[in-house]
């Protein structure tokens, strides 16, 4: 399961810009075309925040819905999945604008 070393890279990422605070809760965005699974990073967090500045902080996942831009009709497009083809004109060739990331957004600290 690569989430557990996912979320444990947030907490490290954490760690270092809380300079030694206890952490209190943090947001993270999750995208629906990243390959993470956001119960997987729920369900490691309390695990790998055991004995961490991040033991018993709330975490808060923002799952970032996909979405892309069709090359042929210019249609903005939703996306469940990667290489999907367009909903209004059913063409392949769509450029991804969200949905990929994987990132810290914020972190509350004591």
């Amino acid at each position: 399961m690569h989430e557990m070393s996912i979320t444990t890279g947030i907490i490290e990422i954490c760690e270092q810009h809380a300079s030694g605070r206890r952490v209190l809760s943090l947001e993270v965005e999750i995208g629906a075309l990243s390959g993470v699974v956001p119960e997987a990073v729920e369900f490691c967090f309390e695990a790998c925040s055991k004995d961490t500045l991040l033991e018993g902080a709330r975490l808060d996942i923002i799952r970032v819905p996909g979405s892309g831009r069709c090359l042929e009709c210019h249609a903005i497009t939703p996306l469940a999945a990667l290489f999907e083809p367009c909903q209004a004109c059913g063409g392949f060739g769509v450029q991804v604008l969200s949905g990929e990331e994987m990132r810290v957004r914020t972190i509350d600290v004591e």
